[in-house]
């Protein structure tokens, strides 16, 4: 599906990825409504698209029922919708050392976004026999990311349900994609395209903006920016075991490199 003419909802757009792709879905043509959290940073954004805002906690059904309806009243039934919004924080100690909210609120924003944007979503699409819905997941949804059990379970299960959606409704006309990037200077890392600049398996914002819009518009189900992804997987399906004893030297390296698990520096190992 091409961007040009087409109405498109990006949640998590106030910065990082999402903020990147609503200019790029706007230079395509795109009517976009960019919805956050922050509404502040949603409003900015959409002032410099020429776009409209909508803030939106993506925790709660009901509030994602209205970010439609609104998106829906004022740009006409929904061509793309982008479920983007993410988080990320580590873990204080062992792989089960989070607590009980943090896990419930990473599996609120990676998972139960997700589903409720398409209960939403997906009879009128059925309907129309036509819609993409787009999830943003990770690249820890194919491998996983050493220090953050919550978030690769969780993105594990966003990979999961994206399949469950083509698998179901690819024959009804709607196109599913999932994103799996691996390392994106954003905030949710605390890194710019300034540090982009010095490593080259670390890519900006525009760069999984690009990849993202590439991917929808040839129908690509899985959409990598980093395709070295698709390797590692691999590995990964050839030997599990193999892959687990690598992944525990990349965590070693880590440690000795950094005297501990930093997730904002892991890019520099890869």
């Amino acid at each position: 599906m091409d961007f040009k003419d087409k109405s498109v909802v990006i949640t998590g757009a106030g910065s990082g990825i999402g903020a990147a792709l609503a200019r790029r879905a706007a230079i395509l043509g795109a009517r976009v409504c960019v919805s956050d959290l922050d509404g502040a940073k949603a409003q900015a954004v959409a002032d410099e698209i020429g776009g409209m805002a909508v803030p939106c906690d993506v925790r709660d059904e009901a509030q994602i029922q209205a970010l439609v309806a609104q998106a829906s009243a004022a740009q006409g039934d929904i061509d793309i919708y982008v479920s983007n919004a993410g988080l990320g924080g580590g873990e204080p100690s062992h792989a089960a050392s989070q607590t009980d909210e943090t896990w419930t609120l990473n599996w609120q924003v990676h998972v139960m976004s997700h589903v409720y944007a398409s209960r939403a979503l997906l009879p009128g699409m059925i309907a129309r026999k036509s819609g993409y819905l787009v999830n943003v997941a990770s690249a820890a949804g194919l491998l996983n990311q050493i220090g953050d059990a919550a978030y690769s379970a969780t993105k594990h299960a966003a990979v999961s349900f994206a399949e469950s959606l083509a698998i179901t409704h690819g024959a009804e006309g709607i196109g599913v994609s999932v994103v799996c990037p691996q390392y994106v200077a954003t905030p949710l890392l605390g890194l710019s395209d300034v540090d982009a600049a010095t490593q080259e398996s670390l890519l900006t914002a525009d760069d999984v903006a690009l990849a993202i819009t590439n991917g929808v518009e040839a129908g690509r189900f899985l959409i990598l920016s980093h395709p070295v992804v698709q390797t590692y997987a691999r590995h990964r399906a050839q030997d599990h075991d193999r892959w687990i004893t690598g992944m525990q030297m990349l965590r070693a390296k880590a440690q000795d490199t950094f005297g501990g698990i930093e997730i904002s520096s892991f890019y520099k190992l890869v």
